[in-house]
This record gives structure tokens, C-alpha cells and sequence, in this order.
């Protein structure tokens, strides 16, 4: 256990209780168990790790698996570096975020064009003079899709952040507007700037489940039970079918070295 590659080819299985030899060459991330449950009974197949820290399924036909990695920068760091155990050629992340902006309503969806890094976890893999982007050939096919399903989405910056109860906090909500982002998360940044540090595609497509700028927008049990009803089974569908085609209509994702 000297190399990183020998540590994450053992804890890959070890966090997710899925052999190695499983998951798929495309990987969609997401915080949420629902998710998952909706993958593995849409395919008819397992879920695995229901005791263990992170569930998966896996589609074997297509290639693709389902992560349920948990909340916050340092899981989603967590996963980004764990699958380097199988190099997948392509990772999308199923978020939720919180729209800042006014034009920015419950249940769009969001394509970030870069994420602020405010998690503080990330600068462990990177200077923080070091923008934390999305594989642009994999947001591009991500795009087709959204406009194939006749949906719009906005684009921005994602602000990500450890903190998770900062809504009464007025002086952080006039940071979030003078910085002039899109939305707000835990795990987009991270996602992102460890992708780069790993060398792995990333891409990250935001549903907006709550308006948190102001205190009627606070995100509730009654508001998200709202939000899952009615926009999750498209959120989950536009991923599948983007990470499912990608490798076949898709360009070419490449990452370059330095």
C-alpha cells in the first residue's frame, strides 16, 4: 500500500462493496439514495453497499454505474480520487444547488461553466490560483441532450462551499452576490478541480432545488419532497441518456497534461 493506485484499487471496493471488475466505464455521481434506487430498478439491477459509505448500481450493458458518494467537499473528493481504481473515460455529477440569482428558478437546471472554490478541500490537490472547470467536450454533449428532452438550462459559476447553514447569515449571502455566481453547493468545485488533478473527465449538471437568498426560498422536508415529485426522474434521465451515448456520438474527451 505504497502507491495511491495500490490504496484506491482496495478501498474502491472497500467503500462501495462493488468488485473493481463492476463499474462501468461512465460514472454518474450523485448525493442522493433515491437516485440510485431509481437507476438500479429503471435497469432492473442491484444496489450495492446499502450498509457501506457510498450504494452503487451498475448497467452493465451500457457501461454505466451510479454512485451515491454522500454530501460535502471532502466526500466528493473522496470519490474523485477513488476511481482512479478504474480510470473511467467520463464522470457526470447529479447535483442540487441553490439558485442565486433572480432569473434563477426552482427546478432549472444549471451546466457550470467553473466553480468557485471555496470548500477549502480542494486546495489540497491544487494552487488556489487554479480554476476548478468542467471537461468542455463532456458539458457540450451534456448540452445536446438537455435541448433533445425540449428543457432549457442556464449556464455560470457555481460557488461551492463546506459550510451547509448559512442561510440567516446575511454577510455570506452579499459575498455570493457581489461574486456575482449562479449558485450555490458543496461539492462542484471539488469535483472539478480533483478531476483535474486526476486526470479524469468530469462534467457536472445542477438541478436548482431551492432559492436560499431569501428566507421564503429556504430549502425545507415539505419544498425538497416537492422538488424530487416533480423534477428528479427528468434530472436522472437526461444523465443516463448523456453518459450512455457519449462514448458512442460524443467527441472524444481528452486530457491534457503538463
Amino acid at each position: 500500500m505504497k502507491t495511491k493506485d495500490a490504496i484506491v484499487e482496495n478501498w474502491l471496493p472497500r467503500y462501495t462493496n462493488t468488485p473493481l471488475a463492476e463499474f462501468g466505464e461512465y460514472i454518474l455521481l450523485t448525493n442522493f439514495g433515491n437516485y440510485v434506487e431509481k437507476f438500479a430498478r429503471r435497469f432492473d439491477v442491484p444496489v450495492r453497499g446499502l450498509d457501506w459509505p457510498m450504494q452503487t448500481a451498475t448497467y452493465s450493458d451500457s457501461g454505466l454505474s451510479i454512485i451515491n458518494f454522500g454530501m460535502g467537499s471532502a466526500s466528493a473528493a473522496t470519490v474523485m480520487d477513488l476511481l482512479l481504481a478504474i480510470k473511467p473515460k467520463g464522470v457526470l455529477f447529479l447535483g442540487k444547488c441553490g439558485g442565486v440569482k433572480r432569473s434563477t428558478e426552482i427546478g432549472h437546471f444549471i451546466l457550470p461553466i467553473a466553480a468557485i472554490r471555496g470548500e477549502g478541500t480542494s486546495n489540497d490537490y491544487l494552487p488556489p490560483e487554479v480554476p476548478a472547470m468542467p471537461s468542455f467536450k463532456l458539458h457540450k454533449f451534456v448540452s445536446s441532450k438537455i435541448v433533445e428532452a425540449e428543457m432549457d438550462y442556464r449556464t455560470g459559476v457555481i460557488y461551492t462551499t463546506n459550510r451547509r447553514v448559512w442561510e440567516h447569515d446575511e454577510r455570506f449571502k452579499k459575498r455570493l452576490g457581489s461574486l456575482r455566481v449562479i449558485g450555490v453547493d458543496m461539492e462542484t468545485a471539488t469535483v472539478f478541480a480533483v478531476g483535474v488533478a486526476n486526470q479524469i473527465p468530469r462534467g457536472a449538471l445542477l438541478l436548482v432545488s431551492d432559492t436560499p437568498m431569501t428566507p421564503e426560498g429556504v430549502k425545507t422536508e415539505r419544498s425538497d419532497r416537492v422538488v424530487t415529485e416533480r423534477y428528479i426522474d427528468l434530472h436522472l434521465d437526461i444523465g443516463i441518456q448523456a453518459m450512455t451515448e457519449i462514448g458512442v456520438k460524443g467527441e472524444p474527451i481528452k486530457h491534457f497534461t503538463y
